[in-house]
């Protein structure tokens, strides 16, 4: 990653302490850091064993919540992944206190469906209180990570 990407990524300790592995990572929002946040995503979905099918899931809903999140946030973009207790929780924080919603498309639409995919794809969604940050989360059937 170069330095222009304001990166930062944390070690799970770093994240929340007694909370199995994660990471963290804040960047500038721009459209090609879609493809990195997908890249890193990735990267510690294999490291944690996440079997394929759950890993394409879940990377397709980073890349919905992260690109949501530079359309429609004010300033840097946060991507959060965290296991626990046989939960793997992605938050995307975009500094919007306007709560993602979801929307209805058209069937000519070229857009609007991101939020309708992560609700199929993940057991649960939903937006923090202060309308920050969206989330969702995945039941892992193998393990640990």
């Amino acid at each position: 990653m170069s330095p222009a990407t304001s990166a930062v990524i944390a070690a799970a300790s770093d994240l929340q302490q007694g909370i199995g592995p994660g990471f963290a990572v804040a960047f500038t929002p721009d459209e090609c850091r879609v493809a990195h946040m997908r890249k890193i995503t990735a990267a510690h979905l294999r490291l944690w064993r996440v079997p394929e099918p759950t890993a394409e899931n879940v990377i397709l809903a980073v890349s919905e919540l992260v690109t949501n999140g530079i359309q429609h946030g004010h300033g840097a973009v946060g991507l959060k992944a965290i296991y626990s207790d046989g939960v793997l929780r992605v938050e995307v924080t975009d500094g919007n206190p306007s709560p993602a919603q979801l929307a209805k498309a058209d069937d000519d639409d070229l857009s609007g469906r991101g939020l309708f995919l992560v609700a199929v794809l993940a057991h649960n969604w939903g937006v923090s209180d202060d309308g920050h940050t969206t989330w969702c989360a995945f039941h892992l059937s193998s393990g640990r990570p």
